[in-house]
């Protein structure tokens, strides 16, 4: 064997050596999470085996490691796409194909949501300090593309109040409303949360035509 076909072994090695270490990573701070914790780098490192340094060069900060477990869990959610034209139908499938997932994965959700909230505290009282931001958003674009047919319907400014009217009902938020509170099933959950966001689309498209009708309105507003 040649240098180069060496050496091409040799990276061959390293990443396959890489992947095996960042998934034994991710999948152990997703086993931690899925239990309730928020974990450290280091904690995450110290449960997986691996040395503080080598975890660092995967996930350099907190906020890194739980956005990558946040994305491992919702997994398919973030490819979701609809060939349906119908927006109320679009987002039922958004729905359909999200809350189960969401809910699958609620320990890890509420976990991040946690630090979310406990850098949120922090930010305040000026304890922060460079620690990056674990940041959050996924739903934004979803639920913008679950109802981009409303697009040529809604003024711009009414499209975006829709998209955030059903955030309201997206998310691991939801599951505590209703879950936590309330003490819902996980089907009277779905159908509460389907129910909503269908009432929310039907009752924007209503209110567009009864104020006289979308794009045309606003262009001549403006």
């Amino acid at each position: 064997m040649n240098d180069d076909a060496v050496q091409r072994a040799s990276q061959a090695a390293e990443r396959g050596a890489r992947a095996r270490t960042r998934r034994l990573m991710l999948e152990t701070a997703t086993r931690l999470m899925q239990a309730g914790a928020t974990p450290s780098v280091s904690e995450v490192a110290e449960a997986a085996e691996v040395s503080r340094a080598t975890a660092y060069r995967y996930f350099p900060s907190q906020a890194a490691l739980v956005q990558a477990v946040v994305d491992e869990g919702l997994g398919p959610i973030l490819t979701w796409h609809s060939t349906s034209a119908d927006p109320e139908r679009r987002v039922a499938e958004l729905f359909g194909a999200a809350m189960p997932r969401i809910e699958a994965f609620e320990a890890t959700f509420k976990a991040a949501l946690k630090l979310s909230l406990e850098q949120w505290a922090q930010r305040q009282a000026g304890t922060l300090g460079g620690e990056p931001q674990f940041t959050r958003g996924h739903r934004v674009e979803l639920l913008k593309d679950a109802i981009a047919p409303l697009k040529g319907q809604l003024p711009p400014r009414e499209f975006k109040r829709l998209a955030q009217a059903l955030s309201l009902m997206f998310g691991v938020e939801v599951l505590i409303v209703l879950k936590d509170i309330w003490g819902l099933d996980s089907r009277k959950t779905m159908s509460v949360t389907q129910w909503a966001a269908g009432v929310l689309v039907r009752a924007a498209v209503a209110e567009s035509v009864n104020n006289g009708g979308g794009i045309a309105r606003a262009a001549v507003a403006e």
